[in-house]
């Protein structure tokens, strides 16, 4: 199936056709018609699982600046193509130097971690308020205060080794305790043991990493819009063809898109159905349980919050960008650090 939601493509369905026509994209599905769209209505497509497009398509999406990324059936990214990318070459200047120099990237990865813990503290202390088992919440409360003690310590990490070490302990601490934000019933439905992935080795791990491969590509598609090098990072080591400033911003957001899982799962919009296990292990959503977490995520990401630094209400939908202008103008040096998002 196909979709488009806020100016975003999806298709769902593995052996669609795309090619173009005149200034259209035509989605084919055995040589018959499933959908023609105006370039001019997109701003990105997103194809999931094998899906040929033809290199005109590809070339009429670059010269109108549509980003298309290919992920694989389950959500994992796997590769994106663009146009030559746009703003200004004094930022992305301004960005290599501070992630390439140890001493001004610190103060950025402190930040991001920051608000990677602070986020999950609110994931954990939100379940927790809503337990009705006092053991169960005892427990989150306490994964809270072990991620606040993480927080304690940033401030004199002194190097970013020590910085990622707090993160990933932190981590650990968070899906120690995942299986206790379902409820039992679901816990019974869907075992998790530990964070796994490339391939997710059970359906929870599943839904995670689908989540995060649409928090990822919101994520690179604001650095872009900004003029920012989504592929040089500064809490993420350069790794060829891994982006890895975007991974440093949606740290933030993963707590926001595991929130999203939580909900959908203990709500039961989202059942056992809708996941399979294929040979050798590995999970990945069916094609229906794929269009209901698409729909889910871009109904989710048009409400509002307050942001604190603009001090009005936006959508979920624009923090990314928000944060991205706030990442670049710290690059610039037009604000003294980077402040990541807190959800309240």
């Amino acid at each position: 199936m196909t979709q488009v939601i806020q100016n975003t493509l999806y298709l769902l369905t593995p052996g669609l056709y795309i090619h173009r026509d005149h200034l259209s994209l035509r989605i084919e599905q055995d040589k018959q018609l499933k959908l023609s769209l105006p370039i001019h209505n997109l701003e990105s497509v997103l194809i999931f699982g094998p899906t040929a497009m033809s290199p005109p398509a590809m070339q009429l999406c670059w010269e109108n600046n549509v980003a298309i990324a290919f992920l694989s059936e389950h959500g994992r990214f796997l590769a994106r193509v663009e146009g030559i990318p746009q703003g200004s070459v004094l930022l992305r200047r301004a960005q290599h130097q501070v992630t390439g120099d140890p001493t001004r990237a610190l103060p950025l990865i402190k930040n991001v971690v920051a608000g990677k813990l602070q986020n999950t503290r609110w994931l954990l202390n939100r379940t927790a308020r809503e337990s009705t088992d006092e053991t169960e919440k005892t427990t989150l409360t306490h994964a809270a205060e072990r991620l606040a003690y993480g927080l304690r310590e940033l401030p004199t990490a002194p190097d970013a080794d020590t910085a990622r070490g707090i993160e990933g302990h932190a981590a650990a601490i968070s899906f120690e305790v995942f299986p206790l934000h379902f409820k039992s019933a679901i816990r019974a439905q869907f075992p998790m043991d530990g964070r796994n992935r490339r391939p997710p080795r059970d359906a929870l791990n599943c839904l995670l990493s689908f989540l995060y491969a649409l928090v990822r590509h919101d994520c690179v598609a604001a650095l872009t819009a900004v003029g920012l090098d989504p592929f040089v990072g500064f809490l993420h080591v350069d790794r060829s063809g891994r982006e890895s400033l975007a991974l440093d911003l949606m740290e933030e957001f993963r707590p926001f898109a595991e929130r999203l899982a939580i909900t959908l799962l203990n709500r039961g919009e989202l059942k056992s159905t809708h996941f399979l296990e294929r040979e050798g292990g590995a999970w990945e959503l069916t094609e229906t349980g794929r269009k209901a977490l698409v729909a889910a995520w871009q109904q989710r990401k048009l409400e509002e919050t307050l942001h604190a630094q603009f001090k009005t209400k936006v959508r979920y939908g624009q923090l990314p960008f928000l944060q991205a202008r706030i990442l670049a103008r710290t690059f610039r040096g037009d604000l003294p650090a980077y402040l990541p998002h807190l959800f309240t």
